[in-house]
């Protein structure tokens, strides 16, 4: 066998191995974390499991560890993501669209833009609670409610949902982009009709995943105030006496999933360990839901995209 033929197979050969090998490492640290994971879900199930009962959803938080609940908790977590929702995503898959479509790659502008997108992506979520404290709660009024927690989120979301979308419309192939402009569709149609349908699984996923690690943070929402102890929901629009307007709600005082852990794991009486770890259960199963959904979404919004 020639000696370069030999050297060159003995390459393949050597750098196939590494693959395999860094195949198996990868493998190896995603068991660590999912085993780990298993296991702190495992943990928190055994010992929520006894208050895992449908009166835990609808009952009020409760000075007797066996009376209590976590219904508003629940709603407020809810509520609040809404509010994200509603906030994160038009602002953020604008942004993406201005910097990836429109913004001049080369401008001051756009540079500023772009190293602020990544440097929030980094800030610890307690700085986006002390900004939310001063702008939300005191410069604009709004107090401590689902709607400066809701804002406080969907900044901390903002970052995720620019990045995703921007690799989402990046991943749309140009001929796409140059056979709308050959049929003389405006910048504006292009992205409307094409760009952002073809990509909104991409988009969707980012937002999802967001909103999956705003769930749970607790350390914003604490900062700007939420209750502890809260035994009432918000006012639904057009009840009560007087009746609440509209978005009455978006002022209520509001207690999350989070800081009803937080509250329980605190006393001193250890029953309400047992509540804890069943809104843990709670917690974490909506989180891996919103997660699955995102990736069904996915699977079922590139099955039809045939390029």
């Amino acid at each position: 066998m020639d000696p370069r033929m030999a050297e060159m197979r003995a390459l393949i050969a050597r750098h196939k191995l590494n693959d395999h090998l860094f195949a198996w490492l990868g493998l190896f640290c995603t068991m660590i974390a999912v085993i780990m994971l298993l296991a702190a879900f495992l943990d928190l199930l055994v010992d929520g499991w006894v208050r895992l009962r449908p009166e835990f959803f609808t009952s009020f938080p409760s000075r007797r560890a066996t009376a209590a609940g976590i219904l508003s908790s629940w709603v407020g977590s809810a509520l609040v993501m809404l509010v994200t929702m509603f906030s994160a995503v038009p602002l953020g898959v604008g942004a993406a669209i201005y910097l990836e479509e429109y913004a001049k790659k080369k401008n001051l502008l756009t540079d500023l833009i772009e190293i602020n997108v990544t440097n929030l992506a980094g800030v610890p979520s307690i700085v986006y609670g002390l900004l939310a404290l001063g702008l939300f709660v005191y410069a604009l009024g709004f107090g401590q409610s689902i709607l400066s927690a809701g804002l406080t989120l969907a900044l901390l979301i903002l970052p995720i949902v620019i990045v995703a979308t921007r690799e989402a419309l990046r991943a749309v192939p140009s001929n796409i982009r140059e056979a709308a402009y050959a049929l003389g569709a405006t910048r504006w149609q292009m992205i409307s009709g094409h760009l952002v349908p073809y990509s909104r699984g991409g988009i969707l996923t980012g937002v999802i995943i967001g909103m999956s690690r705003a769930i749970g943070e607790t350390a914003p929402i604490i900062t700007i105030g939420a209750l502890t102890f809260i035994a009432f929901l918000p006012s639904l629009p057009f009840t009560g006496d007087p009746p609440a307007g509209l978005f009455d709600w978006l002022l209520a005082p509001f207690t999350v999933l989070p800081i009803q852990m937080f509250n329980w794991v605190s006393r001193p009486d250890s029953a309400f360990l047992s509540n804890a770890a069943a809104a843990g259960v709670v917690l974490i199963a909506m989180t891996l839901l919103m997660n699955g959904f995102a990736i069904y979404l996915r699977y079922q919004i590139r099955k039809k995209i045939k390029w």
